[in-house]
C-alpha cells in the first residue's frame, strides 16, 4: 500500500478559516485503488507545526509528505522548489512567536529542494484546467518552517520519503471586502490537490 501524508495548517492571523486545511481535509482519491491518503490539519506555530508532521511520519510511515499553506495574494497554485534555512517572521503565528533571521537548524544546509517531481505536479494541475506555476520562495514564515523542518527530518534519518510543499490561494469569503485581491474557488484548490498527490503517486509507482 502507497501511502502519502498530506497536511494542511489551521487558521492564522486572525482568520477564521484557511483554505490549505479545508481543501486537505476534503482530499479523496479515486484513481489509484492501492493509494492510502492520510490528512492532517498541523498548528500555524513555529517549532509545534513541524514536531506535529515529525510525529505524523513516525506514525503512518508515508512514502511522500505533501505540505499545503494557504498564500493570501497569490492567484493560482504554487508548487514549492525550494526549502531555506530561515525563520524572519513579519506577523506573529498562533501563539504570539516572530522569530526574525533565525535559522532553523544551526547546523543544517542553507536549502533543500523538494524531492517530489515539481514540474509533473505543475503540469498534472494545469491539466485539470486550473493554474499553476513552479514557485521558488515559500517564504520565511510557518510555511517555509515546515517545509524546511520536514526536508531536514527525512535527511537526517536517511529516510526514502519524497517532500513537497503546495501553496494555495485564498477562498472567495476570504477576500470579501479586499479590493483586487485573487482567490480560488474550494473545489478547484482539491482538485488541483488531488491532481498533485496522483502525479506524486505515480512518480513512486513508476520507481
Amino acid at each position: 500500500m502507497l501511502r502519502i501524508l498530506v497536511t494542511g495548517f489551521e487558521p492564522f492571523g486572525g482568520g477564521t478559516v484557511n483554505a490549505a486545511s479545508l481543501a486537505v481535509q476534503r482530499l479523496k482519491t479515486t484513481a489509484r485503488c492501492n493509494l492510502e491518503l492520510i490528512v492532517r490539519e498541523i498548528p500555524t506555530v513555529f517549532g509545534k507545526s513541524a514536531k506535529a508532521v515529525e510525529d505524523a511520519i513516525l506514525e503512518v510511515l508515508p512514502q511522500a509528505v505533501i505540505s499545503v499553506g494557504q498564500a493570501g495574494g497569490t492567484p493560482d497554485i504554487r508548487v514549492e522548489r525550494v526549502a531555506l534555512n530561515l525563520d524572519d517572521a513579519r506577523i506573529l503565528d498562533n501563539e504570539g512567536n516572530s522569530p526574525g533571521d533565525s535559522l532553523i537548524d544551526p547546523a543544517g544546509p542553507v536549502a533543500y529542494w523538494a524531492t517530489i517531481p515539481v514540474r509533473e505536479v505543475v503540469d498534472a494541475i494545469a491539466k485539470q484546467g486550473i493554474p499553476a506555476f513552479i514557485s521558488y520562495s515559500a517564504g520565511t514564515f510557518v510555511c517555509n518552517h515546515v517545509f524546511y523542518s520536514t526536508c531536514n527530518f527525512v535527511a537526517k534519518k536517511d529516510m526514502p520519503i519524497k517532500v513537497g510543499f503546495i501553496h494555495v490561494p485564498y477562498l472567495p469569503c476570504q477576500v470579501v471586502g479586499k479590493v483586487q485581491t485573487p482567490s480560488m474557488s474550494l473545489d478547484c484548490i482539491v482538485t488541483a490537490l488531488e491532481a498533485a498527490v496522483e502525479a506524486v503517486a505515480e512518480s513512486i509507482a513508476g520507481g
